[in-house]
């Protein structure tokens, strides 16, 4: 059975692909169609679908087997709808061709952010946080960051074999632009020796201290896992700066490489990268992860029938609340420096 007070609304997943962004367009159309007799139109391709106007039907068929699935049916991008000349006027033609009540935007800090913007220009937009990275606002976790630990720390394990064996130094270069959740989960669940996050700018002296200690106690190699936006204190090591794309999101990674050179160079001993990148947002989501991004897209066809237009659906402990698009876009959620530090003890 459903209502007589059906909703058209769109659908988007936008910014880097993460695993349980399908569980979400599942949730929200099984959800919408069943229970209330909403329309559903996907916009492909983040908010470069909504400007060009580049949909789909959403129904019952077009959900069926993505559960487990990792990616966006819908594709993505990171596209800025205010850095296209006439964007906000292409998003209200778009809007009125297609008589939308609403629209349900699934990303993370860029695509809310666009989201928070649009709402402030008059346009009814719901948000559903998503990043493997852990670090939006307002939300205590974020869909696709267990499973991204889980095939960081998977891939650690695997190396701690191989660093062993050959009594080599192994510096792991995960993912995290600005927030150090990844590392700091997947290095601890890991065994990791070293763990350098964005927080806290390193010190390239102390690492190679707590490597030395190490081999004084006999223990001839070393797991050391860096998250990409990982920094050296300033005035000790020179870092290339990074570029930047429409978000002014900067394009990182290598950071692992300049550690293993110069770990190599100042202690002596044997050391090599390995950056895992898109591998940690690829593949089937995590049942935490199925089940969070499920219910936050239940939770957001809740908010659009209520009206809750501005609001972004979040995890606040274990129940599914709202909070405003501007309160979840004012700040990055990161690794507070006393947790860190809590940790310190376990390295070396």
């Amino acid at each position: 059975m459903h209502s007589t007070t059906g909703l058209r609304l769109g659908v988007l997943t936008g910014g880097g692909d993460c695993p349980g962004l399908n569980a979400v367009i599942r949730a929200v159309v099984r959800k919408g169609i069943d229970q209330h007799g909403d329309e559903l139109i996907g916009f492909r391709h983040g908010w470069r679908g909504v400007l060009e106007d580049i949909h789909e039907p959403l129904d019952i068929d077009s959900v069926r087997g993505i559960l487990p699935r990792g990616g966006t049916v819908l594709g993505s991008s990171r596209v800025n709808v205010f850095a296209q000349p006439g964007g906000v006027d292409s998003v209200r033609a778009t809007f009125e061709r297609h008589r939308l009540d609403g629209l349900i935007a699934i990303g993370g800090e860029g695509t809310l952010g666009g989201a928070k913007e649009l709402g402030d220009h008059g346009f009814n937009v719901i948000g559903v946080p998503k990043t493997i990275d852990n670090d939006i606002g307002a939300t205590d976790q974020t869909f696709g960051f267990d499973t991204a630990v889980r095939v960081a720390t998977e891939a650690i394990d695997r190396l701690h074999s191989t660093a062993e064996s050959h009594h080599r130094n192994l510096v792991v270069e995960v993912m995290g632009r600005h927030a150090g959740w990844i590392a700091l989960h997947a290095g601890l669940a890991g065994g990791a020796d070293v763990i350098l996050i964005p927080e806290q700018p390193f010190d390239i002296d102390e690492v190679c201290a707590l490597i030395r200690r190490r081999h004084a106690r006999g223990r001839y190699f070393a797991i050391v896992v860096v998250g990409e936006g990982a920094t050296p204190k300033e005035g000790t090591l020179e870092v290339a700066p990074p570029s930047v794309d429409e978000f002014g999101h900067e394009r990182l990674g290598g950071i692992s490489r300049v550690l293993e050179r110069e770990i190599e160079r100042r202690t002596g001993y044997e050391t090599r990268s390995t950056i895992l990148g898109y591998v940690q947002r690829g593949g089937t989501p995590t049942a935490f992860d199925r089940v969070l991004a499920t219910r936050l897209g239940l939770a957001a066809v809740d908010a659009a029938h209520a009206g809750s237009w501005g609001m972004m659906t979040s995890l606040q402990g274990t129940e599914i609340g709202l909070v405003s698009l501007a309160e979840a876009t004012a700040e990055r959620r990161r690794v507070p420096l006393e947790e860190y530090a809590r940790y310190g003890s376990l390295f070396g």
